[in-house]
């Protein structure tokens, strides 16, 4: 039985370099895809031309003169209309459009060159032999000939895995797009930092992600910039898993049509549906129960839902952004959380600081929380005096960014004149709660390690008993001694000064 041999195809934009080797008409300088076409035998070439397309059949003109090019292939031009010869995008759809169309169904060995071109044609070849056409790739210079390349890794299945054409070229065109949607997120310290570039170069990529952090560190937040970076265009949907009763936790999932349980009273569509081609934010991950994780697996497997009450099944296109306070390897091991769930979820992980250990942006924060919500109170004569923000500073935070913005805005109320003192912010700052041993706070719990500085510990404890003695004794230093186990009036004063403690003392 005879088998038609593969067409054999070579694909390449006309460079620069070409057009002069066809200017000079020197045998030893062929330009890249005169050196590919002396060396390598095809069936046919397909030449993208972004020039006017009098110097592109110029060009083969040149070709098929040239005696050190026998045999040729088949030759035929594509004129490209780009705005810039480094339009990413307009490059890839251009170049994908007409090979797809040049192929056809027909058996083919494609080939692409990368030499001719500028970089950008040379990045969208790569993507395009990774993730949509089958082929080769060749370079060609006049010091090394021309060589097979190889790129020792498979974009759609190692790198990003479901990714989206767009999302990709978008990201390589513009690699400052997705990062400017995380401006909003204040913060000059290296811990925040780190971890808005780890958010914002897996934004484009349609992966799941976890995000893990302390209540009030901004993980709604973060969720949200990473959906406005990705290319993704239907909704953000938020959920807390952790307030829905554990009944209706499928319903608001999946949905559920109309009688299919006491209360159901119309159809509805669940949170999977109403994010669809979006994404959807799961809060409180850890607080789903076993049986409601069982179903969710199955339509991040499967690519659908099954609305309660139904078996009729609903394809979805949903990207998954999961946030915890809770360790979830914790969960896991404790039988609270399926594994194979978590493994799912846990594609990209993004772990917020807590602000205790975000060195330098409580500060910061402070300003511009504090303008913020002057404004927005029509407050905006508001002043924070010097005592008063360094009680801030001083403070654990650990309700983290949320608690901050509160005890800000309970100042601003609070305060009748025009400068929060230090008396107004120690009102507005809401004491923690007292654990088991005594302490207020995690003070004594805190963990070892390069992010604990102990002076600054004992200043906090100090700061706090010495700044309650003085307000229990009515700011009568006297009294405050006495209060705190001072030796000596001079040692309580001493210690004030030490501590940075600042008081209207009598």
């Amino acid at each position: 039985m005879y088998y038609a041999a593969p067409v054999r195809i070579l694909f390449a934009w006309v460079g620069n370099h070409d057009f002069l080797a066809a200017k000079e008409d020197n045998a030893n300088n062929l330009g890249p895809i005169g050196q590919v076409l002396a060396e390598r035998q095809f069936d046919e070439l397909h030449l993208f031309c972004n020039y006017k397309p009098a110097e592109g059949e110029a060009y083969i003109a040149w070709l098929k003169a040239s005696k050190d090019l026998r045999p040729l292939p088949a030759i035929e031009l594509h004129p490209a209309k780009l705005t810039s010869p480094t339009a990413h995008r307009e490059i890839y759809d251009f170049a994908l459009a007409t090979c797809r169309t040049v192929i056809g169904t027909r058996d083919c060995n494609v080939t692409f060159h990368l030499s001719p071109g500028t970089p950008s044609m040379h990045a969208m070849w790569v993507i395009i032999a990774k993730t949509q056409i089958k082929a080769s790739l060749l370079e060609s210079s006049p010091q090394a000939g021309v060589k097979s390349v190889t790129i020792p890794f498979d974009i759609s299945a190692e790198l990003i895995p479901d990714i989206r054409d767009a999302q990709l070229i978008d990201a390589i065109a513009n690699p400052s797009r997705s990062r400017a949607q995380f401006d909003q997120i204040i913060h000059r310290s290296a811990e925040m930092a780190r971890v808005i570039d780890d958010a914002a170069f897996i934004a484009p990529r349609n992966v799941p992600v976890l995000i893990e952090g302390e209540s009030g560190t901004g993980k709604e937040l973060f969720a949200q910039a990473i959906h406005a970076a990705s290319e993704r265009t239907g909704k953000f949907r938020a959920l807390n898993c952790g307030a829905i009763p554990h009944e209706l936790v499928e319903a608001e999932l999946f949905g559920a049509v109309r009688g299919a349980f006491t209360g159901a009273s119309t159809t509805r569509k669940g949170a999977f549906e109403s994010a669809n081609g979006g994404t959807l934010f799961l809060d409180e991950l850890g607080e789903l129960p076993l049986q409601a994780q069982v179903k969710l697996l199955r339509a991040l497997q499967e690519g659908e839902v099954v609305p309660v009450g139904t078996t009729e099944p609903v394809k979805i296109d949903v990207r998954i952004i999961a946030a915890t306070n809770r360790s979830m390897t914790d969960e896991v091991a404790a039988g609270r959380f399926r594994e194979d769930l978590f493994y799912r979820l846990a594609v990209a992980v993004l772990k917020l600081p807590p602000l205790r250990e975000r060195k330098g942006d409580i500060g910061l924060l402070l300003e511009r929380l504090f303008a913020d919500q002057c404004r927005k109170h029509q407050l905006e004569d508001k002043k924070l005096s010097p005592g008063a923000r360094n009680l801030v500073l001083a403070h654990p935070w650990p309700g983290n960014v949320r608690e901050l913005e509160n005890t800000i805005i309970r100042a601003i109320l609070w305060s009748r004149a025009p400068t929060i003192s230090t008396d107004d912010m120690r009102r507005a700052i809401i004491k923690p709660p007292r654990n088991a041993h005594g302490g207020a706070g995690d003070i004594l719990h805190r963990p070892l390690g390069d992010t604990l500085k102990l002076p600054d510990l004992i200043e906090e404890v100090a700061q706090h008993y010495l700044m309650r003695a003085m307000e229990e004794a009515g700011g009568v230093k006297s009294r405050a001694t006495k209060l705190v186990g001072a030796p000596s009036y001079q040692t309580f004063d001493n210690w004030l000064t030490k501590y940075h403690v600042r008081t209207k003392a009598k």
